[in-house]
């Protein structure tokens, strides 16, 4: 009972700062923080609770990205209809991805994601829609619902926030559904799934496409966000990202990806100022050269993840409460 009032407490906590947010830091920021934290959890639901490593998300989110460009763009879409075709992009695509690479295992499965998000990258590279190397610019924000101006920072956060909000309670509804226990089933021990009669390969094929679609809505809200989208959102290394915040954070938890996402973007968009700031402080030049850095400093707390928290940091201290309260008892 305690536990449960004191996760309600955490989550209301947790919600009232997100709400406060935009007033102390810069929204457009936040809001980046936010898709690249959906972007993690809709690839934790497929690694994490389902046990399959794919290194093709990163067709979904920038593919995503370049059909709600063009709709609203070039057709002129409403907004959230331009995120529903992003959606629904991620989706087919998963669809395809899935129907071809689900029926592998193991590395097979991962390699065969990689290969045809690859494709897809050069196709991306080549299409006169997408813009090339120059990517897609000025992409409108619009209105949504056709009287909600979303050209504010603030008020585009609190839509991103309601997004991200609606899509995590998805997440955990699935998660803790009979759907839910079977992907941990299949997980756990594949074989005993099989044993008992489920059709293990729909079971990842449709948590493959609900993962992509996820995926797809965050590619679609970043860009909207920012209001441009490139190749680099399509490049395998983009995939790479999304596996390096879910490992940080904690695989197979919820709020793991979460932190691993933050922590990530946090070093990416803010370890120039911190490098210039420790600059100041013990008067060592070299901390400046931080900012030109991310890929070692990332790589880095990977490497110490790996060795000292072999369960991402939300996972370790999950466990290291679960076994203080079996000690107490």
């Amino acid at each position: 009972m305690n536990n449960s009032l004191n996760k309600k407490i955490a989550l209301a906590v947790l919600l009232v700062l997100a709400l406060l947010a935009p007033f102390g830091l810069y929204p457009v920021f936040l809001m980046k923080m936010l898709c690249f934290a959906l972007f993690a959890c809709a690839f934790n639901l497929l690694i994490g609770y389902t046990g399959l490593l794919s290194f093709g998300h990163a067709a979904f989110f920038g593919a995503a990205g370049y059909v709600a460009g063009q709709s609203l763009k070039l057709w002129g879409l409403p907004t959230e209809l331009g995120l529903v075709l992003g959606t629904l992009t991620g989706a087919l695509i998963g669809l395809v991805m899935g129907l071809l690479a689900i029926r592998r295992q193991g590395i097979y499965f991962t390699m065969i994601t990689l290969a045809l998000a690859q494709m897809l990258y050069f196709v991306a590279l080549q299409a006169p829609f997408t813009g090339g190397e120059d990517g897609l610019q000025g992409i409108p924000r619009g209105r949504l619902l056709g009287f909600l101006d979303l050209g504010s920072d603030i008020t585009l956060y609190y839509v991103v926030l309601a997004i991200f909000v609606a899509a995590l309670a998805l997440i955990v509804r699935i998660i803790h559904s009979p759907f839910g226990q079977v992907l941990k089933a299949i997980k756990e021990n594949e074989p005993r799934a099989i044993s008992l009669g489920y059709d293990i390969d729909r079971y990842k094929l449709l948590a493959f496409v609900l993962s992509a679609a996820l995926t797809g809505l965050a590619g679609s809200t970043k860009a909207l966000v920012l209001g441009f989208e490139t190749l680099t959102d399509v490049h395998w290394s983009m995939s790479g990202l999304v596996v390096l915040m879910t490992l940080v954070g904690g695989l197979g938890t919820i709020m793991g990806p979460i932190v691993g996402a933050v922590i990530i973007v946090m070093l990416e968009n803010k370890l120039g100022d911190i490098g210039n700031w420790l600059a100041s402080v013990t008067h060592i030049d070299w901390f400046t050269t931080l900012g030109d850095s991310v890929t070692i400093v990332t790589g880095f707390i990977f490497i110490v993840c790996v060795l000292a928290f072999r369960r991402g940091i939300v996972g370790e201290i999950i466990h290291f409460a679960k076994r203080k309260t079996s000690t107490a008892h």
